[in-house]
């Protein structure tokens, strides 16, 4: 039968020591190490590392950087990139008439980034001589003032009464973007019997007369009319509670074919 090792006690001890000794180093060096982290962390917070050094923004086609900027109230250079809250920042820029939403990014270690919506614009108001946006909202935006128009949205020409102008907005809101990039201008040109008569110049050279009521649901067929008209074909489309193709008198046509051939 095997002798069973005996180990006293004083062999025991100094090896409980050394164990005891080597888990109070390493305690040790873990609350240095802490230590010493909460002191970088706090040296950096208080320091110019912190701060934002660039805000970019995107998307915005209407309202310029500056604009935007001066919304949010950041400064480069001077605010903490860690105390920006990303859901209020994106709250103080949407409240600009122009702008539906705006997502709020931050890369580390010092960028902000702003991704901004705009409303779109559905037309441009003729008043006086001037051009002012409409907005996919109905808003006119009357303290821009322009001489020139941009070409992303129809012209409204005639409309003088404020009513029609507003129901002529509405039915461009549920138009969809493909048939409205179409539409050159928009003539209300209303007679006794139908006030709500309005006169279209498309950009691909026809004309189209139609009425403002129901107008986004007449106008869808549009696309399917001219493209089952002969190529060189001129005329205008009448689309009201039925659609049908008039096309010009042919001496008109010949005018009009003799005009494009001396451009």
């Amino acid at each position: 039968m095997a002798e069973k090792k005996i180990v006293s006690i004083e062999d025991r001890i100094p090896k409980l020591k050394e164990s005891r000794r080597k888990k109070s180093n390493r305690r040790l060096i873990m609350y240095l190490s802490f230590f010493f982290l909460l002191i970088a962390i706090i040296i950096y917070l208080q320091s110019s590392l912190s701060e934002i050094k660039s805000v970019e923004i995107k998307g915005n086609d209407h309202v310029d950087r500056d604009t935007i900027l001066s919304l949010s109230g950041l400064t480069p250079g001077e605010d903490n990139y860690w105390k920006v809250d990303r859901k209020a920042l994106a709250k103080k820029i949407e409240q600009h008439e122009e702008i539906s939403a705006v997502q709020v990014d931050k890369h580390f270690p010092s960028t902000v980034e702003m991704k901004i919506e705009e409303y779109q614009r559905v037309g441009y108001v003729e008043r006086e001589g001037s051009y002012y946006p409409i907005l996919e909202t109905g808003k006119e935006l009357t303290d821009q003032k322009l001489k020139n128009p941009h070409g992303d949205a129809p012209l409204l020409l005639g409309f003088e009464r404020q009513s029609y102008l507003e129901e002529m907005t509405r039915e461009l809101q549920q138009l969809p973007s493909s048939v409205t990039q179409l539409i050159s201008e928009v003539q209300w040109t209303p007679s006794d019997k139908n006030p709500y008569k309005i006169h279209l110049y498309m950009n691909d050279g026809f004309e189209v007369e139609a009425s403002i009521r129901n107008f986004s649901q007449n106008m869808r067929s549009y696309p399917s009319i001219i493209a089952q008209l002969e190529p060189g074909q001129r005329g205008i489309i009448h689309i009201d509670v039925g659609a049908y193709f008039e096309e010009y008198p042919q001496q008109e046509k010949e005018g009009e074919e003799s005009d494009e051939a001396n451009r």
